[in-house]
C-alpha cells in the first residue's frame, strides 16, 4: 500500500512539472507583450512632448528685445506672433507678459489679470484686487493694488490667479482691450477661449494719465468715497468676439435691467457706498454695481466683498435674478495696453 502511495505521487509530481513546463513559453510571450506595451504607452507621451529645440530657439532671442510695450516689439522688431515676450520699464526692470499681436492691429500688452478664487471666501487670501485683510470699513482702500506698485502672479498663469505686472503702471498706453477667459485655460488658447473680447478706440487714457494706474489715482477705489453718481468714465468698446446682446446674458435680468451694454465704466459706487474698479462690458444706469462689475476697496455690504464682490449673490443670500452667468463668474478677466 505504501508503495502505490508513493508511485501516486510522483506521478502527479511529474505531471506538474510537465504541464508548469508546456506553461512557461506562454507565461514569457505575455509577459513580453505587456512589456512592449507598457513601453508604447510611455512612448506615445514622449512623442507628444519631444523638445523642439528650433523653436525654443526662436522663443529665446525674444529675451534681446529692448522696449517697454509690445506695441514697441511690433514696430521695432516687426512681431507679429500672440505669446510670451520680455518687456523692459522706464526704470530697467525686465519682466515677462503676453502680447496679443493680432487683434485689430495687435501691439496689446497684457498688464494685470482679476481671477475670483473662491467665492466662499469674502476679502480672503487671493482677494488682491479688492481685500485680503477681510472686510473691514477701518481699511477703506483694501489692498490698494488698483493705485500701488504693487505686482504679483506671472503671465502664464494669469487665468489661473491674480496677475499685475510693472507695465500696469509703467506703460503709457491711448486705449485698452479686455479678454474674458475661462478659469485655468491655457496660455496658446486664450484667445479662441474667451466668452468676450473687446477694446476701446477713442484714446481715452490719453486723458487719465495713460494707464489704469493714473486713473485710479483721479477716481480712487475705495470705500465712502462718494455716492452712486460719483461713477468713473464709460467708454464706448469695439467688439472683437460678442456683442451687446451677449454681454447682456452674461450678467442677471436683474443687472441688465439697470445696465448698458458696450462700454467699460470705471469706478462705480453702490448703494452701500462702496467702489467697485471695473464694469466691463456695461455702463450702469443703477446703483448696484456690486452684481457686475469688479475689484474695489476694502468695505463692502458682508456678503459682498471680494474681487467679483457679488456675482453670486443669488446662491448667497437665496435670491433670484441678480447673479452674474456661470460663464462670467469662471472666467479671469485679462486687462491690455496699448
Amino acid at each position: 500500500m505504501l508503495d502505490y502511495t508513493l508511485f501516486l505521487s510522483l506521478v502527479v509530481l511529474v505531471s506538474v512539472e510537465h504541464a508548469s513546463l508546456e506553461s512557461a513559453p506562454l507565461q514569457i510571450e505575455n509577459e513580453e507583450l505587456t512589456h512592449v506595451e507598457a513601453i508604447r504607452d510611455v512612448e506615445t507621451p514622449l512623442n507628444l512632448t519631444r523638445t523642439n529645440f528650433e523653436r525654443l530657439d526662436i522663443l529665446s532671442n525674444r529675451s534681446r528685445y529692448v522696449a517697454r510695450s509690445c506695441k514697441e516689439i511690433m514696430d521695432r522688431y516687426g512681431e507679429r506672433e500672440d505669446g510670451l515676450y520680455f518687456l523692459t520699464t522706464a526704470n530697467g526692470m525686465v519682466y515677462q507678459t503676453f502680447c496679443d499681436m493680432t487683434t485689430a492691429g495687435g501691439g496689446w500688452t497684457l498688464v494685470a489679470s482679476v481671477h475670483e478664487n473662491s467665492y466662499y471666501g469674502r476679502c480672503t487670501v487671493g482677494d488682491r484686487w479688492s481685500s485680503q485683510q477681510g472686510n473691514n470699513a477701518n481699511l477703506p482702500d483694501g489692498d490698494g493694488n488698483w493705485s500701488n506698485r504693487n505686482t504679483f502672479g506671472t503671465a502664464e498663469g494669469a487665468t489661473s490667479d491674480d496677475f499685475k505686472t510693472p507695465g500696469y503702471y509703467d506703460i503709457v498706453a491711448e486705449d485698452m482691450s479686455v479678454w474674458h477667459v475661462p478659469n485655468n485655460f491655457p496660455l496658446d488658447h486664450w484667445n479662441l477661449a474667451a466668452i468676450l473680447r473687446y477694446h476701446t478706440s477713442n484714446r481715452f487714457l490719453r486723458l487719465y494719465g495713460g494707464n489704469l494706474f493714473e486713473l485710479f489715482k483721479r477716481y480712487p477705489v475705495r470705500y465712502n468715497v462718494g455716492s452712486c453718481s460719483n461713477r468713473g468714465p464709460a467708454v464706448p468698446i469695439v467688439y472683437d468676439h460678442g456683442d451687446k446682446e451677449s454681454t447682456k446674458m452674461f450678467y442677471g435680468p436683474n443687472s441688465r435691467a439697470e445696465s448698458e451694454p458696450g462700454f467699460i465704466t470705471f469706478r462705480p459706487i453702490n448703494n452701500e457706498r462702496a467702489a467697485m474698479a471695473i464694469c466691463s462690458g456695461v455702463k450702469p444706469t443703477g446703483c448696484n454695481t456690486e452684481h457686475y462689475c469688479i475689484g474695489g476697496g476694502g468695505y463692502f455690504h458682508p456678503v459682498q466683498c471680494g474681487d467679483f464682490p457679488s456675482f453670486d449673490w443669488d446662491t448667497a443670500v437665496n435670491s433670484n435674478g441678480w447673479s452674474a452667468s456661470k460663464e462670467m463668474r469662471e472666467a479671469a478677466v485679462l486687462l491690455f495696453y496699448r
